[in-house]
């Protein structure tokens, strides 16, 4: 298995070991486009790995923060509450960049800037930069995802 992130497009694709394309999704990156710098708010490029899974039974729409559930789920009437959060939904897959310099260690790694693929509310659009660096999917697309890769999976973002 093997994910590609295509920010041009807005979409990931998800490959077999084979190499043959078995999943297509919409998706969300940073609305400052790409980029590597902690604290830009962008998403970084190129090579990265599943490090972690997280949220495995849970709700799709089952609200975390720091990794941790909440115990709450996500209704548009608690977005009306909030109208500026920035909602992470359901699973939670961590990224860890593989290139020393470009998205590992130091100012530029990707794992220490909570770099993600997770859900994110209904009412948030796909295949527009909107996020604040993470790679934000539908809930039920998201945990589909996450029930088809194991952690270590290649991820590259281009």
């Amino acid at each position: 298995m093997r994910i590609a992130i295509d920010l041009d497009t807005q979409q990931l694709a998800l490959f077999d070991d084979a190499d043959l394309l078995i999943r297509r999704y919409p998706v969300s990156t940073a609305l400052n486009g790409p980029g590597e710098l902690n604290g830009s708010g962008c998403t970084p490029r190129g090579r990265h790995i599943v490090r972690a899974r997280i949220g495995a039974g849970h709700d799709p729409r089952a609200i975390f923060v720091g990794r941790r559930p909440t115990g709450n789920i996500w209704t548009p009437a608690l977005a009306e509450e909030m109208p500026d959060k920035d909602w992470i939904l359901g699973r939670i897959l961590w990224l860890s960049g593989c290139e020393p310099g470009r998205n590992r260690l130091g100012s530029v790694d990707s794992m220490r800037r909570y770099i993600y693929i997770h859900g994110t509310p209904d009412d948030q659009p796909m295949g527009v930069a909107r996020s604040h660096g993470c790679v934000r999917m539908r809930p039920e697309e998201v945990v589909e995802l996450f029930d088809l890769v194991p952690a270590g999976t290649p991820v590259e973002i281009v």
